[in-house]
Formats: structure tokens, C-alpha cells, sequence
């Protein structure tokens, strides 16, 4: 599971980072999920390994500027692309009529199908190995965090041992890798949990912003792998945070420490922090990592890649 990190700036785009916008590789399967879609995204997936063509989920936290002004654009370029046939998009109230807006003034007509989802909480999509949920953060306007989950996988199946006993292959050995209690034509009856290894956990991955402290992002992201949280401001500027309802370094490894993750990854900087002020992104860093050690900083085209739990 891959994520890589397309814009990690706050507010507006600088020389160096673009707005928000996050895309997750998901394992053994060409297709990427995407969370937020702000201005000049798709320039930002032109300069990365991540394929447009790929993209078949979008999620949206909130109605924002700097999360959804690169949505059109990206829907637009991914019809000339050819080999999209549908993309499904999450979001909330407001998300459809603004899409409506935008490809109807603009006389922009997509050769694929889009459908766009109103996020409630709970789980909003899912299939047999994945599903994301929501849940409400606190904003100025209606915002969702999101948690992405791999669903948990059988161990290893021993099949020399299966063999080692007579029971015989085919449709047999498959209940058997499903933990089943399988009666053999012998009369044997066989327990496959005994030939099974311990379970593959899947993985997390937590996704909140944009956010002051709240309890939904440390229930979102409870024993995640990954939280990728927004950190707009140092704590010396709490005041403004409170004010703006975002969230600052220490509030960040707050939820990260709360819910037990990882690994938290900084994002959504403010460019008050840019080279040539009093406080530096390195200040912010470090105040995290007084309260959670396991802290990075995100930047433009960073991969973070998870590996699969062998318990």
C-alpha cells in the first residue's frame, strides 16, 4: 500500500508545495484512490509515478478552495486519457451541484461515467478487501476525515502438511484455508485452523483534515499504520488555530498518541513557516516529536510505503 503526497500545502499553493491532495496505491491491484483534489493536481500526477488512468475513487473532506479546485480539471483530463469508464466521488452536501456547475458552464462532457456520493458517518464504500470510513471532524464548514482499511487475510495455508495426511485436493483444500471443519469421504473430520498460519492484519491509514483537536480523528485513526494529519499551525499560534479551526503540531501528535498509530505524517503547512521566517517547519517537527516520537513532515511527491503485517 502506497501513499504519495501530491500537494501538502495549507490555503494556497507556494514555490515549493502544492494544495491539498493525497494518493493511495492500493496493494496487488491497479487502482488509486485519491483524497482531496485541490487546484493543479493533475500537474501534480503528471510529475509523479501515480497514473491518472488508475484513479477509480475520489474523496473529498470538505467544500474548501485548496481541496476541490482541482476536481474538473483532473475529470476532465482523465476523459482525454481514454481508458477511464467510471470514477466514483465522496464528498459532502454542495460537492454534486458544484461539479453540475463546472462541467456545465465549461461545456465539458466526460466520455466516462462519474457517480458522486454524499458521506454520511460510518462506511461509505467497500468491497471484499477494503472499505473507507468517515466520520465529522470540526471545521468552519461540514468536513469528514476518512479511515482506510485492508480487511484482515487468512494466514498461509500449509499445504505439504495437508498432503503429509491423505486429504485429498480441489475444493477441499479451499475450505480448509477458510478455517472450516471439514468431514474427509474417510469419516475424518478436519479442522483447518490447524493448517492455517497466523492471520495478515491489514492495513490503516487515517486522514484528517482539515480539523481542529476532535475525538472523530482519534477514533478514525485508532491503531492506523499511518494518520496523516493536518498541521497548519506551530503551537505558539494556537490562538489562530482555535480562531480558523485547524489544528497545530501538538495537536496533531495528540491524536496520534491517543490512538496508539505508528506512524503520524505531517501535512498542510502553513507558507507562514517558509525559509526566512522566525519559525520554521523544522520548529513544527520538532514540536510533535516531544509528544510522539514516530513523526514525519510530508512534502511534495513523498511515497510512504506500508508493508503487510505478518501477525
Amino acid at each position: 500500500m502506497q501513499i504519495t503526497f501530491l500537494g501538502t500545502s495549507s490555503g494556497v499553493p507556494t514555490r515549493g508545495r502544492n494544495v491539498s491532495s493525497v494518493a493511495v496505491r492500493l496493494p496487488q491491484r491497479a487502482e488509486v484512490w485519491l483524497l482531496d483534489c485541490g487546484e493543479a493536481t493533475q500537474h501534480q500526477l503528471l510529475r509523479s509515478d501515480v497514473k491518472i488512468s488508475q484513479i477509480t475513487k475520489i474523496f473529498i473532506t470538505h467544500m474548501h478552495g485548496d481541496h476541490i479546485f482541482g476536481l474538473p480539471g483532473l475529470l476532465a483530463s482523465c476523459g482525454m486519457a481514454g481508458n477511464v469508464s467510471h470514477i466514483d466521488i465522496y464528498g459532502p452536501s454542495g460537492l454534486g451541484e458544484y461539479l453540475d456547475a463546472c462541467l456545465r458552464y465549461s461545456e465539458t462532457r466526460l466520455s466516462y461515467s462519474i457517480k458522486v456520493h454524499r458521506v454520511k458517518t460510518g462506511i461509505v464504500c467497500e468491497d471484499s478487501e477494503f472499505y473507507m470510513m468517515a466520520a465529522p471532524l470540526k471545521h468552519k464548514v461540514t468536513a469528514h476525515g476518512y479511515r482506510l482499511v485492508e480487511r484482515d487475510r487468512a494466514g498461509k495455508f500449509d499445504v505439504d502438511k495437508a498432503i503429509a495426511m491423505n486429504i485429498p485436493a480441489g475444493p477441499i483444500f479451499g475450505e480448509l484455508k477458510q478455517g472450516k471443519i471439514v468431514t474427509l469421504p474417510d469419516g475424518r473430520k478436519i479442522d483447518g485452523k490447524e493448517f492455517c498460519g497466523a492471520p495478515q492484519i491489514g492495513r490503516k491509514i487515517a486522514y484528517c483534515t482539515d480539523t481542529i483537536f476532535c475525538d472523530s480523528s482519534v477514533e478514525l485513526a485508532q491503531n492506523a499504520d499511518v494518520l496523516i494529519h493536518e498541521t497548519t499551525f506551530a503551537h505558539q499560534d494556537s490562538d489562530m488555530a482555535f480562531q480558523r479551526l485547524h489544528s497545530t503540531s501538538t495537536m496533531a501528535a495528540q491524536v496520534a498518541l491517543l490512538a496508539n498509530v505508528k506512524q503520524l505524517i505531517m501535512t498542510h503547512f502553513s507558507p507562514r513557516y517558509a525559509p526566512g521566517n522566525a519559525i520554521l517547519l523544522e520548529d513544527l517537527v520538532n514540536e510533535a516529536r516531544m509528544i510522539f516520537a514516530n513523526t514525519i513532515p510530508a512534502h511534495d511527491f513523498m511515497t510512504y510505503e506500508i508493508m503487510p503485517s505478518q501477525s
